[in-house]
């Protein structure tokens, strides 16, 4: 690696050779590959760090003394935090790109739906899962964005912040989508009742276990473990359990062919979340310096989160005998779902 200011102990010209110092287009950092991404360019070393660069220490500092950014807001340690590159390479142009895609999707589906009539043939029984059940779920994904729009402000690099706050944006959209999508079919379907699955979310016996695993997660304050708890040990159990395994199999057999695309973002969402996740506890998880340090962590936090999401599993098994037209089995999704989070942390060689 070349030397830095910070590593010569000057900030005067000449002091450091930096890479592509000899070259029209410069860079402070060493790419992934043998050469930059645009999503590197724009994300690496964009935060700013005292031991690469800033040798005269923080310019602003808070009352405490601490810097903008501290290492100490995580038990995990790294012997190189700017290591980590997210594997999306999603940065802030490609990100808006993508969710206005999907909610030119999302919005059309909709239309031509509702424009065909649509919501007036939904199964009885499943229009009051909609308004109670998929009513409640939009609360799971604002409560999981909101902790980690928190989260994404204590990572000690912009790579690893932004992998968390397009995560949360996810989050956020979905249960936006959610909202507004209730909403709409709503306005089709007597009786619709816009306030049945915050009632639920609140007050419902079998969404408590999940309440109780969201707000776990939201008030923990190690930022790595709500990213963590939530990609690697919840999503596996419960949200792909709900999404793909009940409202994605269960609707079109209930005559609903426009939950499914409206979910359907998600898990297309999950999938670029968890390879991030991976990937980054990977390189934690064999550090070089901390990395048997970390495993007892990351242990800890899934035996922690686990035990709450299984629960929380559990408790969501009477929703799959609710619609008249049941094409699986709460067993057998949930068989698929302990498989999951099994071949997850194997890639890992973690465990429940």
């Amino acid at each position: 690696m070349p030397a830095i200011s910070s590593s010569v102990g000057s900030g005067a010209a000449g002091a450091a050779i930096f890479a592509d110092s000899d070259s029209r287009r410069y860079r402070y950092f060493e790419p992934k590959g043998q050469r930059a991404t645009h999503y590197e360019d724009v994300t690496v070393d964009v935060q700013p760090d005292p031991e690469r660069y800033l040798i005269q220490n923080w310019i602003i500092s808070f009352a405490n003394g601490k810097g903008a950014y501290v290492k100490d807001n995580t038990v995990i340690k790294s012997s190189n935090w700017h290591a980590f590159r997210a594997p999306d390479q999603e940065w802030e142009r490609t990100h808006y790109q993508r969710q206005s895609k999907i909610e030119t999707m999302v919005q059309s589906v909709i239309t031509n739906a509702r424009r065909a009539g649509a919501p007036a043939t939904f199964d009885k029984a499943w229009v009051k899962i909609l308004q109670a059940h998929l009513g409640a779920w939009k609360h799971v994904e604002f409560g999981l964005g909101t902790s980690l729009m928190q989260a994404q402000r204590y990572g000690y690099t912009q790579m690893i912040n932004n992998a968390t706050l397009t995560n949360s944006s996810y989050k956020l959209r979905l249960a936006q989508d959610i909202t507004l999508y209730l909403a709409e079919i709503g306005m089709d379907i007597q009786g619709w009742d816009d306030e049945l699955g915050k009632k639920t979310w609140l007050e419902d016996p079998i969404w408590q276990p999940t309440r109780q695993a969201v707000e776990t997660i939201m008030g923990t304050e190690d930022y790595l473990e709500q990213y963590f708890a939530i990609n690697l040990v919840f999503e596996p159990l419960v949200a792909e359990l709900f999404r793909s395994g009940f409202l994605m199999q269960a609707a079109a057999a209930n005559h609903d062919f426009i939950t499914p695309p409206v979910v359907s973002a998600a898990e297309a969402d999950y999938e670029r979340n968890l390879a991030n996740t991976i990937d980054l506890v990977y390189l934690l998880a064999n550090d070089n310096i901390h990395g048997d340090a970390n495993r007892k962590a990351f242990q800890s936090w899934i035996s922690k989160h686990a035990a709450l999401a299984d629960k929380a599993a559990t408790g969501l098994q009477p929703i799959w005998s609710m619609p008249h037209s049941k094409p699986i089995s709460f067993a057998d999704v949930q068989a698929k779902s302990q498989e999951r989070i099994g071949t997850i942390l194997s890639e890992l060689d973690l465990k429940r």
